[in-house]
C-alpha cells in the first residue's frame, strides 16, 4: 500500500497519500487551515504531489455539501491536460523534431503572447454568447480590450509550468500532450470572485484561519454567480486545450502529408484545477480539486512528469477515500526562485538530453530537479490509478 498519513488537527482530519515529513511545513499549515472551515466534509484528501499554493494547497481535494472556495480552486480555473495518441510512429517523427517545434512555436502563441488572427472555431465558439453574463465589475465586463484579449486568448499556451510534448509510449507510438487552463480570462474572473468572498466574509465577521480561504455558501447569490463564471471558465480552458490541438493537428498533417495519412487513435481530456457535483459517501457534494484529477472507476486521466521524466496514461480505481481522485502530476520540490539559484543552464541541458525544447535560463525553474520523483508519486497512489501508458517526451515547447 501507499504512505498513507493523517492530520487530526481541524474539524476534520487531512488524510495524505504522502509522508508527512515529506511535505513543507506550509503546505501542511494550509491543510490544516483548510480543515478548520466549516462545512467541510468528512475530511480533506491530499494527494502525492501535495505542496504549497497560492492561497490554497496543491494537490488538495475539498469536498463540502454547501461550500465553495474561489481560492481553493485558484486562478487559472480549469486549467488542465489533453493527450491524443497519433498512427505516427518514433521513426517517422525523429528526423523532424527541430522543424516541428519551430511550427509548433511559430503558430502557438506562448507566454503572454495572443493569437494575431483569430481563427473561425475560436471566434464561432459558443461561450461567447455567455459573455455578458459574466459576473465582473461592470467596467471589466464592458472592457472591449478584456473581450478583445479573450478571444485572441483562445489557442494560446500560457507560461510557467504549461506545455506542449510530443511523447513516445512503450511501443514507440507518439502521442500529442498539453497542460494549459483559462489564461488571463480565468485570472480576472477568479480574483473578483475571491475578493468578493473576502467582503462577504468580512461583512458578516465570520472568524476563519486564513483570509485567503474565504468562502461562497450556496444559499447565497454570490455562490450562483461565481458557479456560472467558473463553469463558463472551465468551459473555455477546455476549449482552449482543443483549439490548440486543432493548430497542432494541421501542422502535423502538413509535415507528414507525403509519407502518412494523419488519424487519431485516442484522446484524453481533463480538468486539475476545478469544481464538480460528485456523490460520495451517498452525499451530493461540491467537490474542488486544485493540482488534483477526477480518478473514478474506469476514468481515464494524465499525470504528467516534468520536461526530462516519464508522463502516465491512466485509470480510475474508484477509491472512495480521495474522493475518486489522484495527483496531476510530480509536484513541485522547490520554489521556482530556489530553481534558479540551485540549478545551472548546463544542469538544464544534462537533464533534459534527448528531448527537443529550450535550455536557456529562462526556463530553468522548470528544470527536472525542480520536481518530485514522478516515479515515487505514482507509487505512492497504487490504490487510486493504474497505469495505462507510460510516455517518454521527446519534444516541448514551453511559453
Amino acid at each position: 500500500m501507499p504512505i498513507y498519513n493523517r492530520l487530526e488537527k481541524g474539524n476534520v482530519p487531512v488524510q495524505l497519500w504522502a509522508p508527512i515529513h515529506e511535505v513543507e511545513s506550509q503546505a501542511l499549515d494550509q491543510l490544516t487551515n483548510i480543515s478548520r472551515l466549516p462545512f467541510v466534509f468528512k475530511h480533506v484528501a491530499a494527494m502525492p504531489d501535495v505542496h504549497m499554493g497560492k492561497g490554497a494547497t496543491v494537490g488538495s481535494v475539498i469536498a463540502s455539501k454547501e461550500m465553495v472556495i474561489p481560492a481553493a480552486v485558484g486562478v487559472d480555473i480549469g486549467c488542465g491536460m489533453a493527450a491524443l495518441k497519433t498512427n505516427i510512429n518514433k521513426d517517422q517523427l525523429s528526423e523532424k523534431l527541430p522543424l516541428l517545434r519551430k511550427r509548433i512555436e511559430d503558430r502557438i502563441p506562448l507566454g503572454p503572447d495572443c493569437n494575431e488572427t483569430i481563427t473561425a472555431t475560436a471566434e464561432n465558439w459558443k461561450g461567447w454568447r455567455k459573455w455578458k453574463n459574466l459576473h465582473l465589475n461592470r467596467d471589466a465586463r464592458d472592457d472591449t480590450r478584456l473581450w478583445k484579449k479573450a478571444q485572441s486568448q483562445l489557442g494560446s499556451l500560457g507560461g510557467g509550468n504549461h506545455f506542449i510534448e510530443m511523447c513516445l509510449d512503450e511501443h514507440d507510438n507518439v502521442w500529442l500532450m498539453l497542460h494549459s487552463g483559462s489564461r488571463n480570462i480565468g485570472k480576472v474572473i477568479a480574483e473578483y470572485h475571491m475578493n468578493k468572498a473576502k467582503d462577504l466574509l468580512r461583512l458578516s465577521e465570520t472568524k476563519i484561519p486564513d483570509l485567503d480561504l474565504a468562502y461562497f455558501l450556496d444559499h447565497q447569490d454570490e455562490f450562483h454567480q461565481y458557479w456560472h463564471d467558473l463553469k463558463w471558465a472551465q468551459d473555455f480552458a477546455l476549449e482552449n486545450r482543443k483549439e490548440m490541438i486543432r493548430s497542432i493537428l494541421e501542422i502535423l498533417r502538413k509535415l507528414f502529408a507525403k509519407k502518412i495519412k494523419l488519424k487519431v487513435l485516442e484522446e484524453v481530456h481533463c480538468h486539475h484545477n476545478y469544481v464538480a457535483e460528485e456523490v460520495h459517501f451517498d452525499q451530493k457534494l461540491y467537490v474542488t480539486r486544485k493540482g488534483a484529477v477526477n480518478a473514478e472507476k474506469d476514468q481515464l486521466g494524465i499525470i504528467p512528469g516534468s520536461m526530462g521524466a516519464k508522463s502516465y496514461i491512466v485509470r480510475g480505481k474508484g477509491n472512495v477515500e480521495s474522493f475518486c481522485s489522484c495527483s496531476h502530476g510530480a509536484g513541485r520540490l522547490m520554489s521556482r526562485s530556489k530553481a534558479k539559484k540551485m540549478f545551472t543552464v548546463e544542469d538544464l541541458k544534462a537533464q533534459t538530453q534527448g528531448v527537443e525544447c529550450r535550455k536557456d535560463s529562462r526556463v530553468l525553474d522548470e528544470i527536472p530537479g525542480a520536481y518530485k520523483d514522478i516515479d515515487q508519486v505514482m507509487e505512492r497512489q497504487k490504490d487510486l490509478v493504474e497505469i495505462v501508458a507510460t510516455l517518454k517526451q521527446v519534444l516541448c515547447v514551453k511559453g
